[in-house]
């Protein structure tokens, strides 16, 4: 991203509405951010999955077309090398499917939790995908420096879903309960393994000041099993990062476990547009700078500009104007979502005022 766009992120990241009495006023201009990946950049762009995947100069032409097309937006992670949700995965030796006109799909790779006892924390720069993404950074970020553009974030899926593409989603939670002392082995690894991914991604970049943790299956606990086997490795994981600026996207239903998420250590939250972000601003807002949330297939994708610009201003209303809030989908883009309704998202966040 540019740089100008990463300054304007970062203090808005660690801005919250407990650093000032009155906070911003009604009338201040609004970050917009977005999460884009493999699911909405090639489709966008007209070309296959496969090409943006596999051939550099695609991958890098889509994702400086997107920055500098809509320059008012500030997209997360931003440059981000990442094939789906299949490289963790594969560095486990998952299987992995490739498709021409989506992401790869993953296929469990655990058939009994008993088989924990095999597993070993993979080695970023031997296993799976991991070092050809590696690889692949270290050869664009010269290039994109020289486009002026600057990779300051990286990614990695948190240690609940990377343990589902493992061992499958509802054989998961029914470990859980069955065979809890096997799956906390199970989240050590997988803890273990997010941690390591983030820092060779920030070995092998020159730039990097923030991260991002992707992981839905949190918001599928119950309020015990969270604290039980998921707030811990969050901590964990955010924790090993004090000097980053750090985001949490996690976009199920999580309103029962608000407030012991806000604090594992994270900067700014990501959630779902199923969640009322007043309540959400009531409840956390005042520790945690919110990206949200308004619904990315039903309004952004499907919606008119004019539906886009009505739910935005929505959001700014229930938050005081937009204190301690970034403008954002309630999740990532979605496929198909149109340059119009970006561009709408835009005109509101740029009538709100001034900048902060």
């Amino acid at each position: 991203m540019k740089l100008e766009s990463w300054e304007q992120f970062k203090r808005v990241a660690l801005y919250s509405r407990r650093d000032s009495i009155e906070g911003p006023s009604e009338g201040r201009n609004v970050l917009t951010a977005l999460i884009v990946d493999s699911p909405w950049i090639p489709n966008f762009m007209g070309i296959s999955h496969l090409d943006y995947f596999t051939l550099p100069e695609q991958w890098m032409r889509a994702n400086l077309y997107i920055e500098n097309h809509f320059p008012d937006i500030v997209f997360l992670p931003g440059f981000w090398v990442e094939y789906g949700m299949a490289t963790e995965p594969s560095a486990f030796g998952c299987k992995i499917t490739w498709w021409k006109d989506s992401p790869p799909s993953i296929n469990p790779t655990i058939y009994d939790i008993s088989e924990v006892s095999r597993l070993k924390v993979p080695t970023p720069t031997e296993d799976g995908l991991m070092p050809l993404v590696l690889n692949l950074y270290r050869y664009i970020e010269k290039a994109l420096k020289g486009q002026g553009s600057h990779i300051k974030m990286v990614a990695a899926r948190g240690p609940l879903a990377i343990a589902s593409h493992l061992r499958g989603v509802t054989e998961l939670l029914l470990d859980l309960k069955l065979f809890p002392r096997e799956t906390k082995e199970l989240l050590e690894i997988t803890t273990e393994t997010v941690i390591r991914w983030l820092k060779s991604q920030m070995d092998c970049l020159s730039e990097v000041e923030g991260i991002m943790v992707l992981d839905d299956i949190v918001g599928f606990l119950s309020p015990s099993d969270y604290i039980e086997f998921a707030h811990p490795y969050l901590k964990r994981i955010f924790s090993s990062f004090n000097q980053m600026v750090r985001v949490y996207h996690n976009d199920s239903k999580i309103s029962h476990i608000l407030e012991g998420l806000s604090e594992t250590g994270f900067h700014v939250l990501n959630f779902s547009h199923l969640l009322d972000i007043g309540e959400v601003w009531e409840r956390i807002g005042d520790r945690i700078c919110l990206m949200g949330n308004i619904p990315p297939l039903e309004v952004l994708t499907q919606g008119t500009p004019e539906e886009v610009k009505s739910v935005a201003a929505q959001c700014l209303h229930k938050t005081k104007g937009g204190q301690g809030l970034i403008l954002s989908a309630g999740g990532g883009a979605s496929p198909g979502m149109p340059g119009k309704n970006l561009e709408a998202l835009v005109e509101v966040s740029k009538s709100a005022g001034t900048d902060i």
